[in-house]
């Protein structure tokens, strides 16, 4: 299975992109009922200003662009900081330039360089039957088959092979998984696990 639409190297900050879904895959059984978790989804990334009148430049990772014009509350990646698009154009592809409000000269845009922006788990529209968000891995705990706790989902990465979770155990380093319905055959989101056969374990 894929994550659409990551790109070769990308790297999930702890919270996911949203426009990143995952299909479920034949063999894979999952729970439904799933209540969306209260966390932050990275939806943009404040870029460069744009002319003189606070216009800025915003990459957008939803699957519209246009469309992180039309999430709110958006904010910092603390939450703490909150932002309101007042109107929003198609620069080209992903880029957008926006108009935030209270933003009304070129150095209060350039101050927001490099901000991302996050919106509510919640405020996202739900994913279809056979689909869920790379964000509500993140955190789940990684069991045996046997139902042994191996460690937590901390992440979610992509090389442009496939994707790939990163699990952290209680003690010791990190470990990667594919994530492939051989290595992850079962997710139980009501229940915030999922089962992981270790690949040396994988036939």
């Amino acid at each position: 299975m894929c994550v659409v639409p990551a790109k070769a190297g990308t790297q999930f900050p702890n919270l996911a992109e949203i426009g990143n879904w995952i299909p479920a895959f034949a063999g894979m059984t999952f729970a439904v009922g799933m209540q969306p978790r209260s966390t932050l989804v990275l939806v943009g990334r404040f870029g460069a200003a744009q002319g003189v009148r606070g216009e800025i430049r915003v990459k957008s990772f939803t699957a519209d662009p246009l469309a992180i014009g039309g999430y709110a509350p958006l904010s910092d990646e603390t939450g703490a900081k909150i932002f309101a698009i007042e109107r929003v154009r198609l620069l080209k592809e992903d880029m957008l330039v926006a108009k935030v409000r209270g933003v009304d000269d070129r150095d209060a845009a350039q101050a927001l360089t490099g901000v991302s922006l996050h919106v509510p788990r919640e405020k996202l529209p739900p994913p279809d039957d056979d689909e869920f968000y790379v964000a509500d891995l993140i955190g789940l705990v990684a069991v045996s088959p046997d139902g042994d706790e191996i460690g937590r989902v901390k992440n979610v990465v992509n090389y442009g092979a496939g994707d790939i979770l990163e699990i952290a155990p209680a003690t010791g380093d990190t470990f990667l998984a594919p994530f492939t319905k051989e290595v992850a055959p079962k997710i139980d989101f009501p229940g915030g696990r999922i089962v992981i056969v270790r690949p040396a374990e994988v036939e």
